[in-house]
């Protein structure tokens, strides 16, 4: 994500290269939530997606020589991070661990009071049985239907990323979304949404 503040991505990359390395640690602030978010999605573990995230960087760092300025930075981030995700699910198989859901993220969707400043605990209950209806029905999704539901609403990605990332027409990638989204909503328990 650019910030019209500041250089944008592909500026920061160059200077990084030139030996302004500190430059890269705004990267990783630009992006080091959405990404920890996407991979957090893939893997269902946290901890986890945290040393997978931190593993994304690095790998980013070490492979920024090779980013074409052309291209969105984030599509190309992502595209490392959706590799590191995958190549740790297929590890993670090998060694015969079960798959878990995600946990909850306690800061996330709190509603807080202004009189109290705690949060509502039917509001905060409502949320947590949602999220966990939502992240279990996830779970069911065919791969790339969970890839692009990721991609979109965790990664933040626009559809124009998407197409570019997965190398899909913009209409292709709107059609899945849709399509994708229908089958979260009939996998859904009645009521929930």
């Amino acid at each position: 994500m650019e910030d019209p503040a500041g250089p944008s991505d592909a500026e920061l990359v160059t200077r990084v290269l030139a030996g302004d390395e500190d430059l890269f640690g705004v990267l990783v602030d630009r992006y080091k939530l959405r990404l920890f978010r996407f991979v957090s999605r893939y893997l269902g573990d946290p901890e986890d997606a945290r040393d997978v995230t931190q593993e994304v960087f690095f790998k980013i760092y070490s492979a920024l020589d090779s980013y074409d300025p052309k291209y969105r930075f984030s599509t190309w981030a992502f595209r490392i991070a959706g590799n590191a995700a995958i190549d740790h699910l297929r590890r993670r198989r090998i060694r015969a661990i079960p798959l878990q859901f995600p946990a909850d993220d306690e800061s996330e969707g709190r509603k807080i009071d202004p009189v109290d400043g705690k949060p509502d605990p039917l509001e905060e209950l409502s949320r947590t049985r949602l999220r966990e209806a939502l992240d279990l029905a996830i779970e069911r999704l065919p791969d790339d239907y969970r890839e692009l539901i990721s991609l979109r609403h965790h990664g933040e990605l626009a559809y124009e990323e998407i197409a570019e990332l997965k190398g899909m027409p913009l209409g292709t990638v709107k059609n899945k979304l849709f399509r994708a989204r229908q089958a979260l909503r009939d996998l859904l328990p009645k009521g929930t949404v």
